[in-house]
């Protein structure tokens, strides 16, 4: 039988994050903006109000979320700042191979040091010449003795200059290629991490993003998540889990923006009467209401039949990562169209959610590769 309804604890959820971004998150959402510095009082916050780590199991000091519950988190934060929220859902992208594949040893110590220090980690993947194409990866991690040595260049990789660990993935053997992909636990202050000037973008100004070059940089073999060869496994079924994420960040942008936008709309007057009184505005915002709506199913579809432990669970969650963001960008594109010079002007918030919302479209796999992921899944 399908039900849509919420649990009571859900629910409860829900208001938790809806009050914790009212209350900490919009009223500095400028500021990040304008500064471009990663949100630290908002992480430390969430830290102190058991916001953070959310799919981490209680055991270790996260609230044990499933991936459904996660996407009720995200769509909350989304609806603050697409910029802050995915300063704090960055971190559990970085968590995820861990969850997927560390001991119980890996997660106690990474876990416990996060937990005190409140910090944050941060997932290498993306390089130069290698994104979405994963298979492409060149950086080496090559196992001398009791230790692995480090080089490679990393890029686009979001919390790098704040983050405690990073999880890099690396080719343990370059003559086998993919095959020897691996991830890694790497301190980020080990010697030979160079963290590059942070990166200068459009939108989701509240998040940071830098370049990373690793040289000679040695870390402990026990440092290895899983054994050689997981790698290419593990971010693939961080993806799996992780796009959901990205379009429930989407889905609380477009909400947002949608409901400011007519908001606007039904108090804004010309010509002796609301705007929205207007047919031509009214379907506008039938059309952002809908699209909102089919967002949010298709986005709990996806997280719920990850959780049901179903097939193709990556098929159902690019879908999702997929027509979120591009109906995040849909909608608040049209509402600063209605809201017109306001809409458009800093005054308010809409004209950020629209530059926030095109990042969403490119991250975790551009929406083009999404359809790549989606055709393979249904083709073969």
């Amino acid at each position: 039988m399908i039900d849509f309804s919420l649990t009571k604890e859900q629910q409860e959820l829900v208001e938790k994050y809806k009050d914790f971004t009212n209350r900490v998150i919009i009223p500095v959402r400028d500021k990040y903006d304008e500064s471009t510095e990663f949100p630290w009082e908002v992480i430390k916050k969430a830290y102190d109000e058991g916001l953070m780590n959310g799919p981490v199991a209680k055991k270790f000091g996260g609230q044990g979320f499933d991936v459904f519950t996660s996407c009720l988190a995200s769509e909350e934060t989304g609806a603050g700042c697409i910029g802050i929220g995915i300063s704090m859902d960055a971190n559990t992208l970085g968590l995820t191979p861990l969850i997927i594949g560390s001991s119980e040893n890996q997660m106690k110590r990474i876990m416990g040091e996060l937990t005190e220090r409140k910090a944050v980690m941060a997932y290498c993947l993306t390089e130069p010449n290698a994104g979405s194409d994963v298979a492409s990866i060149s950086t080496t991690a090559i196992k001398k003795g009791d230790k692995y040595i480090i080089n490679g260049h990393k890029r686009f990789i979001t919390n790098a200059e704040v983050a405690t660990y990073l999880t890099v993935f690396a080719l343990a053997d370059p003559e086998r290629g993919a095959r020897s992909l691996s991830a890694f636990i790497v301190p980020a202050d080990a010697p030979g991490v160079k963290i590059l000037p942070r990166m200068r973008k459009m939108g989701q100004r509240g998040s940071v993003q830098n370049e990373i070059i690793f040289t000679d940089v040695e870390i402990p073999a026990e440092n290895i998540i899983g054994s050689e060869g997981y790698g290419f496994i593990f971010a693939m079924k961080t993806f799996d889990r992780t796009r959901t994420g990205v379009a429930a960040l989407s889905l609380g942008a477009a909400r947002s923006a949608y409901e400011i936008s007519k908001d606007w709309a039904k108090n804004r007057k010309q010509f002796g009467k609301p705007i929205s009184a207007n047919q031509a505005i009214a379907f506008m915002l039938a059309d952002m209401a809908t699209k909102v709506e089919l967002a949010r199913l298709m986005t709990w579809k996806a997280a719920w039949y990850y959780d049901q432990g179903l097939k193709t669970p990556g098929k159902l969650s690019a879908m999702a990562k997929y027509y979120a963001s591009d109906i995040a960008m849909e909608v608040t594109t049209d509402a600063v169209q209605i809201m017109g010079g306001d809409g458009y002007s800093k005054d308010f918030p809409v004209e950020k959610m629209m530059r926030d919302a095109k990042l969403c479209q490119i991250y975790e796999g551009t929406n083009q590769v999404q359809r790549l992921v989606i055709s393979k899944a249904i083709l073969k």
